[in-house]
């Protein structure tokens, strides 16, 4: 992999960060924590129209057919800005349809979504929140030409202002990954509702109950019962481009940290010249190096060789154990100011704590990469058993 950006790439994201710097602030961000939308509707066509949400969707269906690296210098200033915009959550189940959907469901929901007029969501996790095929318990059976699905599903982000909802379900009295499908479900169809939930970011994450939904044969995604390798990969690009969005977070808290200790004096010098000081704010940007690299070459291996299991863990548990205490550096340095809400600085470390408890722990990643070591690297599963440890 070249870590280092080609022309294009380096154009992409210099426009991305000059559009979010121009149209989004903190201010915003802060706005729409309190809007029952959780996003401006206006901001969302401009970046519809800019491409970003059709940016990995082939062009025949309004994309632009790009690789996932470029949607990941996007996120990364989306996160960096944080830019309230449901592109992570709709992106995903999105590029997941365009791989593994059928043609009609591709052709009923890509253009759409690649205008800006309409949202996506995943759900996956459950009461049992762990990211393991076993934890699954929503069913869904197969009645005449619907399915009926019972079930609660957990931190569904944007759900609130999404149409249709790609669901992982199981058929009843299997186990582990065999009996998974994929549904994607319509939001407003009966028997189906949200509850949203008090996050630590103040976003828009909810509950979805799933009472005798009906939901068509037509919805499915993949074959019926063999939708583990699709729920798997759907979350490793989740995941990946989870951490390329918090990393561009994390980046900006540390920079507006060495700004400001620049600026603060104690003992008639700038606090940033004080050694233990210095050792702290670079130990913060290593740290952003080093997630920004591990989730890169996630999205590189994925984007490559389809299976990267290994990669993806080793970036989450990377970005869960070192992106968090870089935001926690800044709130040392700013002092007091540092844990309070009015303050940017508490509403960066607020969105990188966040996220990482999305998509899987530090232990649980850790885990699946344990289950690499002792198998054959690069074939690792999420869930994998490491019974032999």
């Amino acid at each position: 992999m070249d870590i280092l950006l080609n022309e294009e790439e380096q154009m992409v994201r210099d426009a991305a960060r000059s559009f979010l710097e121009s149209e989004t602030s903190t201010k915003l961000a802060r706005e729409m924590e309190k809007d029952p939308l959780g996003y401006p509707p206006a901001l969302w066509k401009q970046i519809a129209d800019l491409g970003w949400v059709g940016m990995c969707i082939p062009d025949q269906y309004g994309g632009q057919g790009l690789g996932l690296t470029y949607l990941g210098l996007v996120l990364e200033e989306v996160g960096r800005a944080i830019a309230p915009l449901p592109l992570h959550s709709t992106t995903v189940p999105a590029i997941t349809i365009a791989e593994f959907g059928s043609e009609e469901i591709k052709q009923a929901v890509l253009p759409g979504v690649c205008s800006g007029d309409t949202l996506l969501a995943f759900a996956f996790q459950e009461r049992d929140p762990r990211i393991i095929a076993d934890a699954i318990k929503t069913t869904a059976v197969l009645e005449g030409d619907n399915y009926v699905v019972n079930g609660t599903k957990m931190f569904v982000d944007n759900i609130n202002t999404a149409s249709k909802v790609l669901t992982v379900v199981r058929k009843p009295g299997t186990t582990g990954r065999d009996g998974l499908s994929l549904l994607l479900i319509d939001t407003d169809a009966a028997g189906l509702t949200q509850t949203l939930e008090v996050t630590t970011a103040k976003d828009k994450q909810g509950r979805v109950d799933l009472n005798n939904v009906k939901v068509p044969k037509s919805a499915l995604i993949g074959e019926e019962g063999k939708g583990w390798p699709i729920a798997e990969k759907m979350l490793d690009v989740a995941t990946a481009l989870l951490v390329i969005q918090m990393e561009g977070t994390a980046r900006k808290d540390a920079e507006i940290t060495i700004a400001y200790a620049k600026e603060r004096t104690a003992f008639g010098r700038p606090i940033g010249a004080f050694q233990s000081v210095a050792h702290m704010l670079a130990d913060a940007i290593m740290w952003c190096d080093g997630a920004q690299l591990l989730g890169y070459e996630a999205l590189w291996a994925l984007e490559n060789r389809g299976n990267a299991g290994l990669e993806v863990s080793q970036a989450k548990s990377f970005a869960n154990d070192r992106l968090l205490p870089a935001c926690r550096i800044g709130q040392q340095i700013h002092g007091g100011i540092g844990f309070m809400m009015e303050f940017d600085i508490a509403l960066y470390y607020r969105r990188v704590a966040a996220s990482t408890m999305r998509l899987g722990t530090s232990f649980e990643h850790r885990a699946r990469i344990a289950a690499a070591l002792i198998d054959q690297p690069g074939t690792v599963r999420l869930g994998e058993p490491i019974a032999t440890l």
